[in-house]
């Protein structure tokens, strides 16, 4: 469902902290986007993170945006890497955020045969592609969407897929991981078996909250809680806070006659943020956006200032963490 700005526009905020500089540790761009059915580029970006809060930098994550038409298979989703690189270039140029990092996608079950797939991102990356994403988000109910690529279940413990992650590593790139909360054991898993690829968990390991899952968010929590603390044991393991207001996270704030503020969000999803900061400490967590799928339910303003009141009580180091330094080491900015 495209963002509808008049039915956003109805809660405004003052901001909070309006000087704290802020990298977007997870956002993505997109030309006619078929699912969701509108286009998410620099000025559309721009205008979000000019809204008030001092947004230095953003990581671009990959959506399968502009992949190649024609030649092999595996090589056709280096296509993202040059399209959001030239959009980068631009927000160099410019007073707004800049684009930092690219984080592409390529078959990471291809093992050690992946390595030419990442050269040709590294190469298209102008100096940005940083590392890859690939989804594992799948669920036995055909009431869960599962990924747009389709992943097959138990992707992050299969040993073709373990070996994909140790290339990453060896080349210095970074693997974010994008499951459902029930696959969150095995992302522990992947950690351990690949100790020297960096891990960055997105959207908290994506709790659902439809389907056979509605209903049971007290449950749910703490069958989350429970296996994402297991990651504590993985010194290579960042988590994105945010990415908890999309639509499989059951909220329904899309279907509400007003969106919600930045007290509803803090209230609503203020257990797990704290639970994964003190799993991983404010120094392997960063703030996500997650724009624009998060804007089909909050604005942009709104959201930083739920998060700003998540982090009020850590002290200013902490949130410099929380808000800026996590992202620059996990994205080597």
């Amino acid at each position: 469902m495209p963002p509808r700005s008049d039915w956003l526009a109805q809660i405004t905020e003052d901001i909070i902290d309006p000087d704290r500089p802020i990298v977007d540790a997870h956002h993505h761009f997109w030309h006619d986007n078929p699912r969701r059915g509108y286009s998410y580029l620099l000025e559309d970006l721009w205008a979000d993170t000019s809204s008030g809060h001092n947004i230095v930098q953003t990581v671009f994550v990959e959506c399968g945006a502009d992949y190649r038409e024609d030649g092999s298979e595996e090589m056709r989703p280096v296509g993202e890497t040059p399209f959001v690189a030239d959009l980068a270039a631009r927000s160099a140029a410019d007073e707004g955020a800049s684009v930092a990092a690219i984080v592409g996608h390529a078959n990471i079950a291809l093992g050690a045969d992946v390595k030419p797939v990442l050269e040709a991102h590294i190469d298209a990356g102008n100096g940005l592609f940083r590392g890859i994403r690939h989804h594992a988000s799948w669920d036995a109910s055909p009431d869960v969407p599962n990924s747009r690529i389709e992943p097959p279940p138990h992707l992050y413990v299969s040993e073709g897929f373990q070996q994909g992650v140790r290339q990453l590593g060896e080349m210095g790139l970074s693997f974010d991981a994008w499951c459902y909360h029930p696959q969150i054991p095995e992302v522990v898993a992947l950690a351990k078996a690949c100790p020297e690829t960096t891990i960055i968990l997105n959207h908290l390991g994506g709790v659902i909250g439809i389907g056979p899952y509605a209903g049971r968010r007290e449950e749910i929590f703490e069958t989350w809680k429970e296996s994402h603390s297991a990651l504590g044991e993985c010194s290579n393991v960042y988590g994105k806070l945010g990415g908890l207001a999309q639509g499989v996270n059951g909220a329904g704030w899309e279907d509400r006659d007003l969106p919600p503020t930045s007290d509803e969000i803090a209230d609503h999803q203020r257990a797990y943020y704290l639970h994964a900061i003190e799993v991983l400490g404010p120094d392997r967590c960063m703030f996500e956006s997650n724009f624009p799928v998060e804007k089909e339910s909050v604005s942009y303003h709104v959201l930083w200032n739920a998060f700003k009141k998540i982090a009020a009580d850590f002290t200013d180091g902490e949130k410099d963490d929380l808000f800026r330094g996590s992202a620059v080491r996990a994205y080597r900015l």
